[in-house]
């Protein structure tokens, strides 16, 4: 604002007294340079005056228009996310899914890719949201892409969950639900954090058994090609996607950061 009143001040002496610099014709007092320094007086005045006038509007007048130019600023980029996201999805979902778990039908016509981590409150949230969702429809599938962001405190339960997929789709959901429904570590548990990695898998294991899972299997697999193949998968498409947090879901072909509730996932399932 400082500079747009300074250039204001040059164009008003400009335009008023400009001419005075230029060596006047009693006969012709109207010179071309002259007509040139009032047009750029005129520039100058127009333009400073609309900054300040559009800024003051914008500022006291009425604020609301800048948020709805933010909100269609983020609907124009959420829809060229959506049409690159829908771009791949329809193009790659075969690899996509290839070694991810899941849970429902896995020949559901309706697919949803969820990013979680266990140990993110929030996809506690959507998971019971998903969970009322898979109650009532049996065309549906969830797609686990379990996204390790938290280190050891989300490293096992996500291999154990993609390694026991070698063991059954149910088996993996199972441990999944067991993950997600109770607390895998405890504030002792975090005392030590130099323990704190064998104590969560450990931990995990315990789960596992709990579920029907062969856990010798399951600590091999864990340590395997599929596994890693898996989590270096879920790590690429969070970097195409610009995934930095989790829950990140994709329903049919639009994306949804966050924990969408119940409803917002039905009515995007419907579209």
């Amino acid at each position: 604002m400082f500079w747009t009143i300074i250039f204001l001040i040059v164009g008003i002496a400009l335009f008023l007294f400009g001419g005075a610099f230029v060596k006047q014709d009693s006969k012709k007092p109207a010179t071309l340079l002259t007509k040139i320094i009032n047009l750029i007086a005129i520039i100058l005045i127009s333009g400073c005056v609309c900054r300040i006038v559009t800024k003051t509007y914008l500022t006291y007048t009425n604020p609301s228009v800048l948020q709805e130019m933010v909100t269609a600023m983020q609907e124009q980029q959420n829809a060229e996310k959506n049409k690159a996201v829908r771009a791949y999805v329809r193009s790659n979902i075969g690899e996509m899914i290839a070694d991810a778990p899941i849970w429902g039908n896995e020949d559901a016509k309706k697919t949803i890719f969820l990013w979680s981590d266990y140990s993110c409150p929030y996809c506690r949230r959507v998971h019971n949201e998903l969970a009322r969702v898979m109650e009532n429809r049996n065309d549906v599938r969830v797609v686990l892409k379990n996204f390790s962001i938290h280190g050891e405190l989300s490293d096992a339960p996500a291999k154990a969950v993609i390694a026991a997929k070698l063991q059954g789709n149910d088996k993996a959901t199972a441990l999944d639900k067991k993950l997600m429904e109770k607390e895998y570590y405890t504030q002792d548990d975090m005392k030590d954090r130099s323990k704190l990695g064998e104590k969560i898998r450990k931990n995990v294991m315990a789960l596992a058994a709990e579920v029907g899972l062969d856990t010798a299997q399951l600590e091999r697999d864990m340590n395997g090609p599929v596994v890693a193949r898996e989590l270096k998968n879920v790590r690429d498409l969070a970097q195409k996607f610009e995934i930095s947090g989790t829950p990140y879901l994709i329903i049919g072909e639009k994306a949804f950061p966050g924990a969408i509730p119940y409803d917002q996932i039905i009515e995007a399932l419907d579209k």
